[in-house]
């Protein structure tokens, strides 16, 4: 098995996808750093703002070089980012010039930090998915949802001490649609260049995948670590049930119905 495969990086991803051979890469999920606006008293004032001191070795965005050096990793590009509204123009023109088709789905927050000063609340993160013609979507009816809906993580942010951990359900069908129902041998490589906490990598262990991942703060490293050792491997049939997808009763309107 390449060394590559199965193990988890404590490095800048800058760095360490030089040991990852170009094109053997199925799928990127990546939560990058945020390019926030963290100006401005919010509702909590200037004097309770500890949050911001979490956010602010995360929150100066990422390059094109980045992204570039991503995209080569992969065999076709097929690529969910997290992000939120400010970097949604940069990431749509590079994709763009890239000729991808692109979906946004989003995670909408039903206890959002009270961050909202002179603005709307932060209620709503942002996943941008790109994929080359020619990718496909797997999954089923249950996994293909575009929006989630749920509170914070807190017991997650508890548990694995990380600021912006997501709901591993979203991150687990974002796998699950890029595993090919078609084919006797479906093993995919997921790689995450942000890992954090772990979420990315420790989905695709418990789906029986193939990944890689960096991470380049030691705390959030050894926390992945951790995590995804005491994943147990179940396999992607087990979130594949059979549903039977809700038929649209059809009505015919004649003129007659409206008086006509």
């Amino acid at each position: 098995m390449d060394d590559y495969l199965n193990h988890v990086f404590n490095e800048d991803c800058m760095t360490g996808l030089d040991r990852i051979p170009d094109h053997s890469v199925d799928l990127v999920v990546m939560d990058p750093p945020y390019e926030l606006e963290t100006t401005g008293a919010g509702a909590f004032g200037n004097d309770h703002r500890e949050y911001h001191s979490e956010l602010t070795p995360i929150s100066e965005g990422i390059s094109d070089e980045v992204l570039e050096k991503i995209c080569s990793k992969m065999k076709n590009i097929n690529i969910y980012i997290w992000c939120n509204k400010t970097q949604i123009l940069q990431y749509l023109n590079f994709f763009d010039k890239k000729g991808c088709n692109m979906d946004i789905l989003t995670w909408h927050k039903t206890n959002p930090t009270p961050t909202c000063g002179n603005k709307y609340l932060s209620d709503t993160e942002y996943v941008l998915f790109f994929r080359e013609p020619g990718v496909k979507v797997y999954g089923s009816y249950n996994t293909k949802k575009k929006w989630y809906v749920s509170g914070l993580n807190t017991k997650d942010k508890k548990v694995y001490n990380h600021p912006t951990i997501k709901p591993m359900e979203f991150i687990r069908n974002m796998v699950i649609n890029a595993i090919p129902d078609d084919k006797e041998d479906s093993r995919i490589v997921v790689m995450d260049p942000f890992l954090g906490s772990g979420t990315t990598a420790a989905v695709a262990k418990e789906l029986g995948q193939d990944y890689i991942g960096f991470e380049i703060d030691p705390v959030y490293y050894q926390t992945a670590i951790e995590r995804i050792d005491a994943v147990e491997t179940v396999g992607v049939e087990v979130f594949r049930p059979t549903v039977v997808v809700p038929k649209v009763e059809k009505k015919f309107v004649t003129l007659s119905n409206w008086g006509m």
